[in-house]
């Protein structure tokens, strides 16, 4: 846990005295966009650092430049999203000015937020001596509340878990909503589940202030009324930090911007940012706090850092094509300009399916392995989780090392692991691990009781000769079900039952849907709040089963992969392929990327075309993608996709299409010919194959 105690004693305890500072040539170390930013006088700026344009340099050399200007170290305050941040940050200012990282106050907004509570809490209720709460601790005394409130709330299977609940309310309170309206955007249909959320909240709330406790948010909810209300606080924190320097500010949520504007109100606050590089906005991210910024501090002075230190001029072309199809009056204007010598134009691969994308990938990179490249100089990104799951199969098939900065490999993750583990039980009704997995899902069920019941089952198949989910679905075995699990387990055993019916004669495609839609399907909204995110990793699996002729091998592939993937670790200075979400990927640089699943439902999503989701936020992702390449850049998208059993046809995204045909280079996967610039007719396929070229 965080040493605050620590941290309160450098604040403000006597500061040590600072050491000879080295000189600094500002001029020569730094660009003419650079140099203008650090050296910005008083009042407020609006720092636009385009992607690889050197904003932590730029963010280093303001505050040796402040320090050079005569101002303490303990008058600059940098808030970022990372403790590492923060610490590289202020380790390289140590190393280039001499003054220590630990005379500054720096750090993420939670943690000087929490400082702040130690010293003022008590003006909000909250005690000096509180305990910060991890999130298993949060929903589990989010669980005990609920249950204090209304014992049979969770035995209720509509009724979701505590932890997609906490997940709501945090979402709620970091971006100034009611409770209430957010539920409301969750759950339309339940009038009575939306009050009861809101009494939990509130309940919550009240025994962690009894309890002397908070959990993340608090420290930023509290920090932000301790502000507002408590004039003595607010006044010495204006006064006390004469600069306040925040990073990654397109990631603000308004608590989080509220929190600055107060302590900023002498508008010494600059903020760096990219407000094309705002792709957190499901998180609570406000991209109208960067956008607003120079109305809310007035006299503003903006900085635009465009020089790009990373990619190619033939990418970054095509990365700020991206951005000229953007609304210009909610962006700034922005274009990078390289610094870095002539590439090959980024190539645009059309493929028949995701198979084919992924056979094409791995051997674009076997020809730069082979060319001299490493496998760890290789990034392969996507929109979501599922889309890569094709190649993961091609990957651990071919044996390459590869790691995945988005988590789990995707026969890994917890979901696909419960579903499949049913499949396999009905499959073969000795696979006493698969009943495990899936029957300790249910409340109040054990290992020992699910052992008991699978028990009791086994001896009645033997003694009336039938089968397994029979046994486990008769009326006197349910009745030694616990309660609480009873309502679950006959759901439970009906989709059992279902699948059983089904894998003798239908095919493995038909097998998995069935599995989805059963009972696990309400668990699984009942218990992530991700749960739609999970259920199209699922509904993948549909596609993966139709590649298969009977369930025995489709199962025997998944074993396989899971082991393989499951147990391989990557050795010590081994080069692996890099496979991540865009997401994840932010911040990150490669000198060759891949970007796969280029197509409309893909990338940009279904929700954001319908417009049930942000389309503007999917374009910035697609322009943050493009941008973490250094040297090539790889663009695909299938256009087939097997959805339950049958073909459907995809089309490019629609990003591809804004693009004009000089920024990228066309490659028939099909065919050894070199790529030709341009010539696709943006149609797709005929029924002999590729069509399109002039």
């Amino acid at each position: 846990m965080y040493d605050y105690e620590d941290e309160e004693e450098d604040m403000f305890g006597s500061p040590p005295p600072v050491r000879d500072r080295p000189e600094i040539d500002f001029k020569a170390d730094l660009n003419e966009e650079q140099f203008r930013a650090v050296t910005a006088p008083d009042g407020p700026a609006l720092v636009l650092a385009g992607a690889g344009s050197g904003k932590t340099r730029t963010l280093t050399y303001r505050v040796a430049y402040l320090l050079s200007q005569g101002v303490s170290p303990e008058a600059i305050l940098l808030l970022t999203f990372t403790n590492k941040a923060a610490k590289q940050m202020l380790d390289r200012v140590e190393q280039l000015t001499g003054v220590g990282s630990h005379r500054f106050l720096g750090g993420t907004f939670h943690s000087v937020g929490g400082q702040v509570l130690r010293l003022f809490g008590d003006s909000v209720g909250l005690v000096r001596n509180f305990t910060i709460l991890d999130d298993g601790d949060s929903d589990s005394l989010l669980n005990e509340v609920i249950r204090g409130l209304d014992p049979s709330f969770f035995k209720t299977k509509e009724n979701p878990k505590a932890k997609p609940i906490k997940g709501l309310i945090s979402f709620a309170r970091n971006i100034g909503s009611p409770v209430e309206d957010i539920a409301k955007g969750r759950y339309p249909a339940n009038g009575e589940l939306l009050a009861r959320i809101d009494s939990f909240a509130r309940a919550y709330q009240e025994t962690k202030i009894e309890r002397g406790l908070a959990d993340y948010d608090d420290l930023l909810v509290y920090w932000l009324e301790v502000l507002q209300n408590n004039e003595e606080a607010a006044r010495y924190y204006q006064e006390r930090f004469s600069h306040v320097l925040v990073d990654e500010y397109q990631d603000v949520n308004s608590l989080q911007a509220g929190i600055v504007d107060k302590i900023g109100a002498k508008h010494q606050i600059m903020a760096v940012g990219d407000d094309a590089q705002c792709i957190y906005t499901w998180r609570g991210a406000d991209i109208d706090q960067i956008m607003e910024f120079p109305q809310r501090h007035p006299g503003t002075t903006v900085f635009k850092i465009e020089t790009n230190y990373r990619s190619s001029p033939e990418i970054l072309k095509l990365a700020n094509g991206i951005l000229d199809s953007r609304d210009e009056e909610s962006s700034y204007s922005k274009v990078l300009k390289p610094s870095r010598p002539h590439a090959s134009l980024p190539v645009l691969v059309p493929t028949l399916d995701a198979y084919q994308q992924a056979d094409f990938v791995l051997g674009k990179i076997e020809s730069l392995v082979d060319a001299g490249a490493r496998y760890e100089d290789v990034a392969i990104l996507y929109r979501a989780h599922y889309h890569a799951m094709e190649l993961q199969v091609e990957l651990s098939r071919r044996g390459l090392p590869f790691v995945i900065t988005s988590g789990l490999r995707f026969f890994e993750q917890a979901h696909v692991k419960d579903l499949v583990a049913q499949i396999r039980f009905v499959a073969n009704p000795k696979d006493v691990t698969a009943f495990m997995r899936f029957a300790c899902l249910l409340p109040k069920v054990g290992e020992k009781t699910a052992a008991k019941l699978l028990g009791l089952a086994e001896r009645r198949t033997k003694e009336k000769g039938m089968r397994v989910t029979e046994a486990l679905a008769e009326s006197d075995l349910v009745a030694k079900v616990p309660a609480d699990a009873r309502e679950d387990w006959v759901d439970l055993m009906e989709t059992l039952r279902s699948i059983d019916l089904l894998a003798g004669s239908a095919t493995p495609a038909k097998v998995v849907d069935e599995a989805i839609h059963g009972w696990y399907q309400n668990h699984l909204r009942a218990t992530y709040e991700n749960w739609p995110r999970r259920e199209e990793d699922l509904e993948s699996l549909v596609d993966f089963a139709g590649k298969h002729e009977n369930l025995h091998e489709m199962l025997s592939q998944l074993v396989l992969l899971s082991s393989e993937s499951g147990d391989r670790v990557v050795r010590p200075g081994e080069s692996c392929l890099r496979l991540s979400t865009i997401h994840q990927s932010k911040g990150l640089e490669f000198p060759h990327v891949f970007i796969i699943g280029l197509a409309d439902g893909l990338f940009p999503n279904k929700r954001a075309i319908d417009g049930e989701g942000d389309l503007e936020e999917e374009r910035r992702l697609f322009y943050v993608a493009t941008t973490r390449a250094e040297s090539s850049l790889h663009l695909l998208f299938p256009t087939l996709s097997n959805q339950k059993g049958t073909p459907v046809r995809l089309v490019q995204s629609r990003f591809l299409k804004e693009l004009p045909e000089a920024r990228y280079e066309l490659h028939n996967a099909h065919s050894s010919h070199r790529p030709r610039q341009g010539g696709w007719n943006r149609r797709g396929f005929g029924r002999g194959g590729y069509r399109g070229y002039r």
